[in-house]
């Protein structure tokens, strides 16, 4: 009876101890790696589902040794949902006990997508939108149509995305700031948009969409934020990929010219080599890519007849063949010091050649007496120069981190133009020569320390930028140059900016609210005598919140609603004093009185989710003070025209932006965008005081417009991939008129071969040859419109090797 009594008293002392002892919360750990190559794979999405109902219960990215954590993990059933791009996503069953605080899984090993095309498709389309709904994320390689051309041309087929006259619009709007690997750059004029059709998109990894961004952002850019992401390998060992894309434009002349020019260019070449690596050993990974992208492009073909209240008629040709040589190559070391700090030491050498020959031919409206024919050849050089560190240090804490760096940026634009001016009575030759150097000093910090239930962020930066430029007319007999515009010019930048953000998440409830302020101080020093325009410039201190705030619906949909203040900062060239001659009889000129367009959004986004694909919609409202636009208006007693940069009145976009992705079956898959949208611009009163004061009032003009775009893909046997892509721009508002609708069919087709490591691509843009671009502009005694057949088809080829 005692033995009994003591056994039932030791079971009972032993169980409750192990009931106390038991833990509550675990954390889960393991390495991440490639099963073929057996090196670790960083960056890799890791979740966490509950085996029974699949229920979201967290999830993490592996570090750069692919090692992850997830913390806080509850006692039961799990599984793990391990995803990479270009690996076949893995489910991995996962039993969490109640005996350790520390749980290691065994090594997870990824498997390449090569042999399973299909599963690779699925997983990034449904990764494009992310799950704050704020921003759209794009491979490159997956868009199969426009391989071997430019970043520009590849964004024509992303969702969301227009271009017009050679801008990126999102959602109507071209006030966009354009990043590179996170950074404003010269590359792209430090934020807008110079030079996209010239980056080959060979260089890219993906694009980044980020219509809502958040305080860590400049705020500059109403529209939103593009980010251009290079490509860079961290893989141990040496790794790297070589290509090589030809093609051929212009395959038909579409317009024959007016009379007696030279020829349009046709069956223009185009070759794009590029070459990107990198060697990882211990705690050093140097990395290197470099392209060269050459073309020749039938860059401008615009037809336009100018009517004028008097009754004369002037028909115009502009046809302008470009021979552009690109040459790009960015370099770098990343130092490992220890599991905490990290150094990373880059450069960037950009060099761009341009050269156009131009023909422009005014005829009366039979075209029975040639008025003038203005010949020009430019030659434009721009070389770039970016050197940047980044320090970064981690914390203890799984994602608390510190980042630190200074970016430096040289960018030369010499420019030189050869006119001849050949008249009925006479012939004169005229020429002017433009050189501009950019300096740019970036200092950026940035803090990040996860909480329990979200993050904060701050961080500050501070810009220098100083842009010197000169300008030299030389002119000829009885030339139309205006001489007196020329001289010396230089544009000075400084901006320090403080920014904080808050982020909160629960089970039903998502908030993020930041708040970034900036200083802004301009100066535009007029160093010579110019006959219109004096030193201007402005500052402010101005605040620019952001909100978003999402609730979970179910796992599967969540509303979310954001409030982003943003402004459009008049760039360099908008306010540069200097008259362009590019066209002899329709001329640009900068205005420096130009002032900032400040921006109110507010967003409702919803987005659900299913197996094979998802729904996603927004509907916007933008309102914009100041808005920055062109207005066009003539010299009295003449029939030239000058385009001048003003601050016309409010401006409205309300909108609704629909995205479908749908796998149909293994084989078939697809993805609509389609964006409509209402767009007004008050009436307004400006005075365009170059060449001469002259007043232009606009009434209120508004459209309903709109895009649609639709991305088909088939995954076939024998590793071949298909993609067709139709787009729709439909008519839309322009300074003083109206864009016409615009139609495009772009076809592309993907082999892998060689065990997955080589990549065989054709594609054809503009099928049908149909997309032409029609404007109507309407201005104070004039009226003109313009049809451009500008080279839009183009038919690649290219082969691509991963070693």
């Amino acid at each position: 009876m005692h033995r009994k009594t003591l056994a039932v008293l030791a079971l009972f002392l032993f169980a409750f101890t192990v009931s106390f002892a038991q833990t509550k919360v675990v954390s889960v750990s393991g390495t991440i790696k490639d099963k073929a190559a057996k090196t670790v794979l960083p960056f890799v999405n890791v979740v966490l589902k509950t085996e029974k109902d699949t229920v979201f219960v967290t999830g993490t990215v592996s570090n750069e040794e692919g090692r992850f954590t997830l913390s806080n993990v509850n006692p039961d059933n799990y599984f793990l949902e391990i995803s990479y791009v270009g690996y076949t996503t893995k489910r991995q069953s996962l039993f969490v006990g109640t005996l350790s605080e520390f749980l290691e899984v065994p090594t997870i090993e990824l498997e390449e997508a090569t042999q399973t095309l299909g599963e690779v498709t699925v997983t990034a389309k449904q990764d494009e939108i992310s799950g704050k709904m704020d921003k759209k994320t794009f491979s490159v390689e997956d868009n199969i149509s426009q391989s071997g051309g430019s970043v520009l041309q590849t964004m024509q087929n992303l969702p969301g995305v227009t271009v017009q006259d050679g801008k990126v619009q999102l959602r109507g709007s071209d006030k966009i700031t354009v990043l590179i690997d996170g950074k404003q750059t010269a590359l792209t004029g430090m934020g807008s948009q110079t030079g996209l059709d010239n980056i080959p998109a060979s260089a890219i990894e993906k694009i980044e969409i980020i219509n809502n961004p958040s305080a860590k952002y400049d705020a500059n850019g109403n529209a939103g934020i593009i980010n251009i992401i290079y490509k860079k390998n961290k893989q141990d060992g040496f790794n790297g990929k070589a290509g090589i894309a030809t093609g051929l434009g212009s395959l038909w002349v579409r317009k024959q010219n007016l009379p007696n020019i030279r020829p349009q260019y046709q069956f223009t070449p185009k070759v794009n080599p590029t070459l990107s690596f990198n060697y990882r050993k211990n705690k050093v990974n140097a990395f290197f890519q470099g392209d060269y992208l050459y073309t020749q492009t039938l860059n401008k073909n615009e037809f336009v007849t100018r009517t004028y209240d008097d009754g004369t008629i002037i028909k115009q040709q502009t046809k302008r063949n470009r021979n552009t040589h690109f040459a790009n190559a960015k370099a770098g070391i990343d130092w490992y010091i220890n599991d905490h700090n990290m150094l990373t030491v880059s450069g960037l050498y950009g060099l761009e050649k341009i050269i156009d020959n131009g023909d422009q031919p005014f005829f009366n409206s039979d075209l029975s007496e040639r008025l003038r024919l203005w010949q020009f050849l430019e030659d434009e050089l721009k070389t770039t120069v970016m050197a940047s560190t980044v320090y970064q240090h981690k914390f203890k804490q799984l994602g608390h981190v510190l980042n630190a760096g200074v970016n430096y940026t040289f960018h030369r634009e010499d420019e030189k133009y050869f006119f001849d001016n050949i008249l009925p009575t006479y012939s004169g030759k005229d020429a002017f020569a433009l050189i501009s150097d950019e300096h740019v000093v970036d200092i950026n910090t940035d803090y990040v320390r996860p909480l329990k239930y979200g993050r904060i962020e701050g961080g500050l930066k501070f810009r220098w930028r100083e842009i010197p430029t000169n300008m030299k007319f030389i002119p000829g007999l009885n030339s139309p140059l205006d001489t007196t515009a020329g001289g010396a010019a230089t544009y000075k930048e400084i901006i320090p900016a403080l920014y904080a953000n808050y982020v909160y998440e629960s089970k039903k409830f998502e908030a993020e609210v930041g708040l970034r302020v900036e200083y802004v101080n301009i100066n535009y020093v007029v160093g010579s005598i110019h006959p219109t325009y004096k030193t201007d410039g402005y500052n402010y201190t101005q605040p620019f919140p952001n909100v978003r705030l999402a609730y979970k619906i179910n796992d599967n949909n969540k509303l979310s609603l954001f409030y982003n203040r943003r402004v459009d900062r008049p760039n360099e060239v908008d306010i540069r004093i200097f008259p362009k001659y590019d066209d002899a009889e329709i001329i640009k000129v900068g205005n420096p009185a130009l002032r900032p367009q400040f921006t109110h959004l507010i967003e409702l986004g919803y987005k659900t989710n299913w197996k094979s694909g998802y729904f996603y919609s927004a509907a916007y409202h933008r309102l914009a003070d100041g808005t920055i636009t062109r207005i066009r208006t003539i010299v009295p007693n003449t029939t030239l025209i000058y385009s001048v940069m003003q601050n016309a009145g409010r401006s409205y976009a309300t909108g609704l932006d629909i995205t479908l992705s749908q796998d149909i079956t293994k084989l078939f898959s697809f993805n609509l965008n389609l964006n409509g949208y209402h767009n007004r611009l008050n009436a307004f009163t400006v005075l365009n005081k170059y060449p001469q004061e002259t007043t232009y009032s606009s009434p209120t003009r508004q459209i309903f417009s709109g895009n649609a775009k639709l991305n088909t893909f088939f995954h076939l046997p024998l590793k071949f991939e298909i993609q067709l892509s139709a787009i729709y721009l439909a008519p839309d508002l322009i300074p003083q008129g109206k864009i016409g609708h615009r139609f495009a069919l772009n076809l592309g087709v993907k082999k892998l071969i060689q065990k997955g490591k080589g990549e065989l691509f054709l594609n054809a843009t503009d099928l049908a040859n149909t997309m032409v671009t029609r404007e109507d502009i309407r201005g104070n005694g004039f009226n003109y419109v313009g049809y451009d057949y500008y080279e839009t088809q183009v038919i690649r080829i290219g082969y691509s090797y991963k070693f």
